[in-house]
């Protein structure tokens, strides 16, 4: 395509719908509300409707809204089927299969599929009860993990890493979940515990293949600095873009295939352990990764509407993206990461965000509503933004996040403040390994 006819294709205004589980868009739609699109966003969940208000126009019912729309953007896993019926009737869709949402959401299949795909596994097993889970790390004792499947996934702080290498401390762990739980907590994975360095690569994908570069990021789940606490899903990432990666080579570019044949549009992710042995898969993200897009976002260079336009549409572009480091982190109030109505009622709910100088470049909207031009933190979690910095250097970056961030009141606010110090260590490792 010629620069010319490029220029007149980001130039044209469109329609976006986009059909959100949880909210977690909203800083997407204001993105492309702001480059002069017209946006319309959907939230599935009751709770978390009012998240948008005064930002961007809300949908009721987005099935009403299909013939308006130029553009679909549906932003979790679960919604495969509906993604793949309306491409089959023209519409331009962003969003998952029924295969990449298995991928995701059933961890057996998702495993199952890696084998197929000729890549080195972690050998894992799934379980039904816990007395089952038990009795296997007594007969075979070793560090495991704890990974709950299906819905109970969505609960990050059930994740177990154990540490003892006879397994007893995953052993107490399936004890109190069997009393806390009971027969409630669902299906599970016990999976073999390796140390070494997690990272996710991730690449967008048009239908077709791939598009370059490659994202490849490192997450910081816990609740505080130095991985402390509970499990967060996380609270913030380091990243980098990169034109060709080894881990990705080894993983998701073999599964390139068998995601045109869906006709996948989106991105996906896959985390890892990485060590001098290998690279061993551990989970895959089959939709927009949260909060990545919002620091990938950070270092995207062309407008986010034209670039999801150009996904959907089929076309085979190159990413504008920065060079060096982006940086996020999370600025969360109680009751996050726990679900309590009422704390977030008491502390949180209708909390007033304040900016010591006028300055929003790089704050993203997570879970707010907009009233008087004031922001106001609202749904049900407690995540109030997401703060980034881009630099050359990851200390650049660190830099201009923090400066950001110490332009922000928030009331009862909490935030990780080492997210991007493990990078030298992990580079020293992954150079070492032959990873990077």
């Amino acid at each position: 395509m010629k620069k010319e006819q490029l220029k007149n294709t980001a130039e044209i205004k469109r329609n976006f719908l986009i059909i959100s589980r949880w909210g977690e868009t909203l800083d997407i739609a204001v993105a492309i509300l702001n480059e002069g699109h017209a946006v319309k966003m959907y939230i599935e969940d009751k709770p978390s409707r009012e998240i948008g208000y005064g930002f961007v126009q809300k949908a009721k019912d987005w099935k009403t809204h299909v013939d308006w729309a130029d553009v679909l953007i549906f932003d979790y896993t679960g919604y495969g089927k509906i993604c793949s019926e309306l491409r089959a009737q023209g519409k331009l869709v962003v969003g998952g299969t029924e295969y990449s949402d298995l991928l995701e959401l059933d961890r057996n299949f998702g495993q199952d599929e890696l084998k197929k795909h000729g890549i080195k596994i972690l050998p894992s097993k799934e379980f039904f009860n816990f007395q089952d889970a038990i009795d296997y790390v007594k007969s075979h004792p070793n560090a495991y993990v704890i990974k709950p499947s299906g819905e109970t996934q969505e609960y990050k702080q059930l994740l177990f890493v154990g540490s003892d290498d006879e397994g007893l401390d995953v052993i107490r762990v399936l004890k109190a979940y069997e009393k806390s739980w009971g027969n409630d907590f669902g299906n599970f994975q016990l999976q073999r515990k390796v140390k070494g360095v997690e990272v996710s690569v991730s690449a967008y994908f048009n239908g077709k293949e791939f598009i370059y570069p490659i994202n490849v990021t490192f997450e910081h789940k816990k609740l505080f600095p130095k991985e402390l606490g509970v499990s967060t899903g996380e609270m913030g990432s380091s990243m980098f873009w990169t034109k060709d990666s080894p881990i990705f080579d080894a993983t998701l570019k073999k599964f390139e295939k068998s995601l045109a044949k869906g006709g996948l549009v989106g991105q996906l992710d896959i985390n890892c352990i990485v060590n001098g042995n290998g690279i061993y898969p551990l989970e895959f993200t089959s939709r927009f990764g949260y909060p990545q897009i919002f620091i990938q976002r950070a270092g995207i260079m062309e407008p986010m509407g034209n670039m999801f336009y150009k996904l959907a549409s089929g076309e085979n572009f190159k990413i504008n993206v920065r060079k060096g480091f982006q940086v996020g982190a999370y600025m969360v109030v109680p009751p996050f990461p726990f679900d309590d109505k009422k704390s977030f009622e008491l502390f949180s709910k209708d909390s007033v965000i304040v900016f010591k100088k006028e300055q929003k470049e790089g704050i993203h909207p997570m879970h707010l509503k907009k009233i008087n031009e004031e922001w106001l933190i609202t749904g049900n979690t407690g995540i109030a933004l997401m703060v980034t910095g881009t630099g050359l250097t990851m200390k650049d970056a660190q830099r201009m996040m923090k400066n950001r961030i110490s332009n922000i009141i928030i009331n009862n606010v909490y935030y990780r403040t080492d997210i991007g110090d493990r990078w030298s260590d992990d580079f020293d490792r992954l150079w070492s390994w032959g990873l990077l």
